[in-house]
């Protein structure tokens, strides 16, 4: 691929990863005021998922072999469903800019997992740890997740779901393409909605104009653009540049909360998101002296 070309594909992929993503949260919360909490994610991979692979199908792209199918499978329950579905839940007692704070421990959680195939964990990672762990205690000392011991434990095992998934899947045989992130969101997005049956969720019998809105922009925005997005920034970029999302996302979450859900951010919250963000920082330009490049 040639690099000018490369290059205005990893603005672009950023570019949904940073803003899609952001407002993705605003979007969860808007959703579940119609749509139960799994039926929402479940409805919204699923969806997004067969579309996504009816097209590809079309477009000539190989079916997966029985080993992708299975990789995908398993990075589809851990990061559609067990990543997003509980972020989904939680919201429905937890705001989303204070979701969104939660899940920036990302790359914490991958700075610890990728020791499992190998890495050794640098000084200044282990200062990003620590750090970024001082944020979350200070998260649950006040504001909306004080005295919430289950959402904070939830959020925590949302981001740790995520990063996991996130560096498995450069391990496990893997659909080629964006046919990797069509397969995860079927797949997750299947064990989502069975998960809502067992729940005893329902269709709703009537749904808000914002909760359809909300839905589309789940389904087109946040699934068909960022979530593909993202699995191709995985595979193309180093760690620095795929995770670098976890900066921005809190940051665009609490501007649209406050502004369009009117969602009040206690003083340490903010507290806590600047801290986050520091170990984050420690933890990314750590992983910048790695010898994986652009």
């Amino acid at each position: 691929m040639p690099k000018r070309k490369k290059s205005l594909l990893i603005v672009a992929a950023l570019f949904s990863t940073y803003f899609i993503w952001g407002t993705t949260y605003l979007a969860i919360r808007f959703g579940i005021e119609s749509f139960p909490p799994f039926l929402l994610a479940g409805f919204r991979f699923s969806l997004a998922g067969v579309i996504l692979y009816m097209f590809l199908r079309m477009m000539g792209h190989a079916n997966p072999t029985l080993a992708q199918w299975r990789g995908a499978a398993i990075i589809g329950m851990l990061m559609p469903a067990l990543g997003n579905g509980t972020v989904c839940y939680v919201q429905q007692t937890v705001s989303s800019s204070v979701a969104a704070l939660s899940i920036a421990t990302v790359p914490i959680w991958m700075a610890i997992f990728s020791t499992f195939w190998g890495h050794k964990i640098s000084r200044q990672e282990w200062l990003g740890i620590a750090v970024g762990f001082t944020g979350i205690a200070l998260l649950n000392m006040g504001g909306s997740l004080k005295g919430d011991v289950i959402s904070a434990l939830l959020l925590l095992f949302a981001a740790a779901s995520w990063s996991f998934g996130s560096v498995w899947a450069k391990y496990l045989a893997m659909p080629s393409g964006i046919m990797g992130a069509a397969c995860q969101m079927l797949t997750g997005g299947a064990l989502l909605m069975l998960v809502s049956t067992y729940a005893g969720e329902t269709w709703p019998q009537t749904i808000t104009p914002k909760s359809w809105g909300a839905m589309v922009f789940l389904v087109v925005l946040s699934s068909f653009a960022a979530y593909s997005a993202y699995q191709w920034l995985l595979k193309n970029v180093r760690p620095l540049v795929a995770s670098s999302n976890t900066f921005v996302n809190p940051v665009v979450a609490f501007v649209v909360g406050i502004l369009f859900a009117n969602e009040r951010i206690a003083q340490n919250e903010y507290i806590a998101l600047a801290v986050i963000i520091v170990g984050v920082i420690l933890i990314l330009t750590s992983m910048n002296d790695e010898k994986e490049a652009i």
